[in-house]
């Protein structure tokens, strides 16, 4: 049986990041697996053999950047459970699908045949009873306005010069997405509550309320399962 922490939370949980770009996601993942003694699973960009090329010519290779994350996002989730648990995840791989691949097929960078292969592949591989899923997600949220201003402020310079227009699509897809997930477990975390990069102390409520959730979805998922 698991330890648990004086907020309730079990030594082997799993808790997956997810939010837009700006809202926070590394800075939650670090503070979070600090104060819990937890690993971190962060995503590897500078080692993806696509990433250039799809800067290129999105339409040529936003397919094989899609699978690609897909198979490392795979890979990293059966790693950390075979660790029994105790991570901070910062990005989770329902984003790719629910947000990423969808845009890319939306707006013509991905076609219909490579959209319906990429959905049809990331159903049986993570949509299904075997795969799993994190204790929790914590979804960071927050307005559109503080969101940006973020970005402008502590953002990569690329990101700091990508036109408003594509954040604010960004920021609406995200909502949407998480209004309708349903895969695992959701927190939602508004970023206007704290500031962990202005006070560390800001990360105690967050912690409280990944306790009690996570304790009671626990709960919950015994009783389904009797």
């Amino acid at each position: 049986m698991s330890r648990r922490n004086e907020y309730g939370i079990p030594s082997d949980a799993v808790i997956t990041i997810a939010g837009t770009v700006g809202v926070g996601k590394s800075t939650m993942t670090s503070a979070l697996a600090n104060a819990l003694n937890f690993r971190t699973s962060l995503e590897k960009v500078d080692t993806n053999p696509y990433l250039d090329k799809f800067y290129d010519d999105f339409e040529r290779w936003s397919f094989h950047l899609q699978i690609y994350f897909l198979a490392e996002r795979f890979k990293e989730q059966k790693k950390i459970f075979e660790y029994g648990g105790g991570f901070i995840q910062d990005r989770s791989i329902y984003e790719d699908t629910g947000i990423f691949a969808k845009m890319h097929y939306e707006k013509g960078t991905m076609n219909e045949v490579d959209y319906e292969t990429y959905k049809a592949l990331f159903d049986a591989m993570v949509m299904t009873p075997y795969f799993p899923h994190p204790d929790l997600l914590i979804y960071l949220e927050g307005s559109f306005e503080e969101i940006y201003t973020r970005i402008q402020e502590r953002g990569r310079a690329m990101e700091q010069q990508t036109p408003i227009d594509y954040w604010k699509e960004m920021h609406e897809r995200y909502e949407n997405w998480i209004n309708n997930f349903n895969a695992c477990p959701v927190l939602r975390v508004n970023i206007a509550d704290y500031d962990i990069m202005e006070s560390e102390n800001s990360i105690d409520p967050v912690l409280e309320k990944i306790g009690h959730f996570i304790q009671h979805s626990r709960k919950w998922t015994s009783r389904q399962s009797l």
